[in-house]
């Protein structure tokens, strides 16, 4: 019973918002909480928002004070503005952190992905610790992901970034359900400062940025490590340094607590555990079997479907859908190679893999792939995207002029997201390497 309480207590001493804004204070972030009126912020604090056409949608995630139209047209336009120095030293002073060169005034870099906050300022006294935490939490972000992949499979490894696209897409479905069945929102702000609040509408329990660091990180390192040579301490130790900086990074975005990100990463440890032996089954069926097609499709669509189910419409909806559609376009193209014999694995004689000499050759032909490879896949998006929203409205008997708020709709997200990204994902296994071997780049 002792122990019980005592962890407890130590889970509450970790769930605090004080502890988050403690640490950003000491990295040097602080708030404006009052300097503007939160008046919106507490109608949203409550639970309900204006939509666009004047009608109210509940946003129960929510808990952040927000600016009023009023307030957002005299601040930095629509979050796009990351750091800009006062000039006016003692309006600095006035804010109580001196008018260092080192310091400066910024906005959340993207808005609200559901309501379209832009978030208050915060003044930043340590540009350094900016900069650093806003690229380890771009670490954890799908868009990394999406171009770290692809770079991995067309020129580093294919069966190593196949097998991580396997652990990325289950990883963060169990993340995104587990949010949705647990249900915790973000840390109340203030005191906690917003530095991200493009997330912010989601739930927050455990955190799946320190989830899919650590996953691809340790993955990484695992089927990599004896199939390439170099030292395990140097592969533990990249593996944990981006892990822990995800980790990390997500404290000073204000976006989760200290006990979310423990959690996120000893939860991501858990599912790696428990994958990791199957992963070269896993990746031998959807290759050669001659049921995987179907499997693939439906293991993955029923993934989505039961994600979906479980909350109303989010960010996390578009990011679940848009991992399980990559696995799906990637396992598929997979198939497809195996099939027709057109890109084969390294034989297991020929490990481990020597690190390749660098030079201005390889540095080139390494970016003259990846230049075309992403052009090809930007293509295949812009196609698919062009073509799958208006149809999916027009079949489901939606207005095709507002994209945002037809694809807060299930029918509308998710056969979008599985379309779009399938492509995706198959033009990166398939399409791009026979585009290769067509320009002489394979």
């Amino acid at each position: 019973m002792a122990f019980g309480a005592m962890f407890i207590r130590l889970c509450n001493y970790l769930q605090d918002p004080s502890l988050v804004a403690g640490f950003q204070k000491l990295c040097g972030v602080q708030g404006t909480f009052s300097e503007k009126p939160s008046d919106s912020g507490d109608k949203l604090s409550s639970g309900a928002s204006a939509n666009d056409d004047g009608g109210t949608r509940e946003y129960p995630r929510q808990r952040n004070h927000s600016d009023t139209e009023e307030t957002r047209s005299r601040d930095l336009g629509n979050g796009s503005a990351a750091l800009r120095s006062r000039e006016a030293g003692d309006e600095m002073q006035a804010a109580g952190c001196g008018g260092s060169a080192d310091t400066a005034r910024a906005k959340p870099l993207r808005k609200n992905s559901l309501t379209g906050d832009v978030g208050n300022e915060f003044i930043i006294n340590n540009k350094f610790l900016f900069y650093l935490f806003t690229f380890g939490t771009e670490l954890g972000n799908e868009m990394f992901f999406i171009v770290f992949f692809p770079f991995v499979f067309w020129n580093i490894d294919p069966l190593v970034s196949r097998r991580l696209i396997i652990v990325w897409a289950w990883n963060l479905f169990i993340g995104q359900s587990t949010k949705d069945l647990v249900r915790w929102s973000r840390p109340a702000s203030p005191p906690v400062v917003k530095v991200e609040v493009f997330y912010n509408s989601e739930y927050s329990m455990p955190s799946t940025h320190a989830m899919t660091g650590t996953a691809m990180s340790f993955s990484l390192f695992m089927l990599s490590y004896g199939r390439w040579e170099y030292s395990f301490s140097f592969g533990l130790t990249a593996a944990l340094s981006w892990s822990l900086l995800v980790c990390v990074s997500r404290v000073y975005m204000g976006m989760h607590s200290v006990l979310e990100v423990i959690t996120g990463f000893l939860y991501s440890l858990l599912i790696l555990a428990a994958m990791q032996p199957m992963l070269d089954s896993i990746d031998g069926f959807y290759a050669a079997s001659p049921s995987a097609p179907l499997a693939i499709v439906l293991s993955h669509v029923g993934m989505g479907l039961l994600a979906f189910s479980l909350d109303s419409w989010s960010t996390s909806r578009g990011d679940t859908a848009q991992a399980l559609g990559t696995g799906v376009g990637t396992a598929l193209g997979t198939h497809v190679n195996h099939r027709l014999g057109l890109l084969t694995d390294v034989p297991l004689s020929a490990l481990p893999l020597a690190m390749p000499s660098v030079g201005a050759g390889l540095v080139g032909r390494s970016l003259a792939r990846f230049v075309l490879g992403v052009a090809v896949l930007l293509v295949c998006r812009m196609a698919m995207k062009a073509v799958t929203i208006p149809a999916l409205c027009r079949v489901f008997g939606m207005p095709t002029g507002d994209v945002r708020r037809a694809r807060q709709h299930m029918r509308v997200e998710l056969p979008y997201r599985y379309v779009v990204y399938s492509a995706v994902g198959f033009c990166c296994v398939c399409v791009v390497p026979f585009v290769f071997s067509l320009v002489h780049l394979a």
